[in-house]
């Protein structure tokens, strides 16, 4: 009896002490003062797994691009706006953080330049940008890792293991979550979900279809702190 009380006080202890880093939400990379490139990322899954951890007692720190949630109470919150703009926020809190948990739709790529004034459609023919690469966060994470615990997000049109299992390889991620995005089938937003964890050692698990509150469960579960 006084062991299991001793285990249990011991793990409350240790999850206090537990910090994870999430990342949600879309970039938005500006062209000019009114547009932007962005992507359908909604944030609902990352805003949840904060919720869920915090309710398990760690220490939250989640950093979002703009979205329509409200972020969890006591949970510490971070807006930003652009690729750029998240990877110096990770980095500020990567350091003291245990696990990182990246669930963010960060644009892969920005223009070259930014106009100062509104692109004026009656000025051009038809409009060329030019682009160039955004910090690949998950990357430099990785290459920093040490001790901490990396999970990452992939969705795939095709070759989804394959992809997966080389971005996991090319990231030093322990854990993946792969999903096929689905003709006629949204996997954004507050919708059910399908997904494959893929582990560090190659191996994996389907996920049958599931509300994105039982997949952040799910992933929370696979995390080994204690």
């Amino acid at each position: 009896m006084k062991q299991s009380v001793y285990r249990l006080s011991r793990t409350i202890y240790l999850k206090r002490r537990l910090h994870l880093l999430i990342t949600a939400g879309p970039t938005r990379e500006p062209i000019d003062p009114v547009r932007f490139i962005s992507n359908y990322s909604t944030g609902v899954l990352g805003y949840t797994l904060a919720k869920e951890a915090k309710k398990k007692g760690y220490k939250v720190t989640l950093i979002s691009g703009i979205t329509d949630l409200n972020p969890p109470p006591g949970v510490k919150f971070v807006l930003v706006n652009t690729a750029s703009e998240m990877y110096k926020e990770v980095k500020k809190f990567f350091p003291s953080c245990n696990c990182l948990i990246m669930t963010a739709g960060v644009c892969d790529f920005q223009p070259v330049k930014v106009k100062r004034e509104k692109i004026k459609k009656e000025s051009l023919g038809n409009l060329v940008l030019r682009l160039k690469r955004t910090p690949d966060i998950l990357y430099e994470m990785g290459k920093r890792k040490g001790r901490r615990t990396l999970i990452g997000f992939a969705l795939e049109t095709d070759n989804l293991l394959k992809n997966a299992k080389e971005k996991l390889r090319k990231k030093n991620l322990d854990l993946l979550v792969a999903q096929r995005l689905e003709k006629n089938k949204t996997p954004f937003g507050n919708t059910e979900v399908s997904v494959i964890l893929i582990h560090k050692d190659g191996s994996f698990q389907k996920i049958p279809p599931c509300s994105k509150s039982r997949l952040a469960k799910i992933i929370l579960g696979k995390i080994k702190f204690l």
